[in-house]
């Protein structure tokens, strides 16, 4: 629903975006396709509804109730706050209804607020990176985005205050050094990347299909990592 809705009501802006179609970055459907995906994204949601609701009774209403409802105020055709900087990022709240979710599901202990704002930090640190990658593209098409707003130089230096006050969130809330340790590292890279190599230049197709590859197997080892030490279970 999240990603299928999107491509929908994107069709002519990622129709010109180099970056979609690809393995890394998404599809870039036809006219035909787009205009009846809403079928299978509805049928999906009919189906698996019902089993959701048995395993979790009545919470699930308002959950994807919640989830339709940023999904839509995101997607609007005409005035959806995709278009809408700095409103594109506070939907990325939208993300976090994925962990009470699996919390219900599987009968798991709840999360501290702590971690719900870690991971609305790494929402809106991935939302940036994309807009980012397609800043060109998006200025083409006259599409408002807070990276078109900000400019690149801007909108760099964002994430790296935000992926900064991660690193602060685990270093020092949770005691946890490996995992932080980790995104530091990330830190340091996006650091030398603005100060040294590509500073406002626009990233060519190899190196973000590069960035893909290298930013996927990250955060695998990170996903192990931080579900074996459930080092986010707790403040330290």
């Amino acid at each position: 629903m999240v990603y299928g809705w999107n491509d929908m009501v994107d069709r002519e802006i990622d129709a010109d975006n180099p970056r979609k179609d690809s393995y890394w970055f998404g599809a870039k459907g036809s006219k035909e396709q787009l205009q009846n995906l809403w079928k299978p994204i509805l049928i999906v949601q009919l189906l698996f509804f019902p089993f959701i609701y048995y395993f979790i009774g009545p919470i699930a209403i308002p959950i994807f109730l919640a989830f339709f409802a940023i999904n839509s105020l995101y997607n609007l055709p005409k005035h959806g706050l995709r278009s809408k900087p700095p409103l594109e990022l506070i939907c990325q709240v939208g993300y976090l209804l994925i962990a009470p979710l699996s919390i219900y599901l599987n009968e798991a202990v709840h999360l501290p607020w702590q971690t719900y704002a870690y991971l609305f930090l790494f929402a809106l640190q991935s939302q940036l990176i994309g807009e980012v990658m397609d800043i060109e593209p998006d200025r083409k098409s006259g599409r408002q985005t807070t990276a078109t707003v900000l400019g690149m130089k801007w909108c760099k230096l964002l994430i790296i205050f935000i992926v900064a006050v991660e690193v602060g969130l685990l270093l020092y809330v949770y005691n946890e050094f490996i995992f932080g340790g980790m995104l530091a590292i990330g830190l340091l890279w996006l650091i030398i990347d603005i100060v040294f190599i590509f500073k406002t230049e626009v990233y060519s197709m190899q190196q973000m299909k590069l960035f893909a590859l290298l930013s996927n197997l990250v955060a695998l080892v990170s996903m192990s990592y931080v579900w074996w030490s459930a080092c986010l279970l707790s403040v330290g």
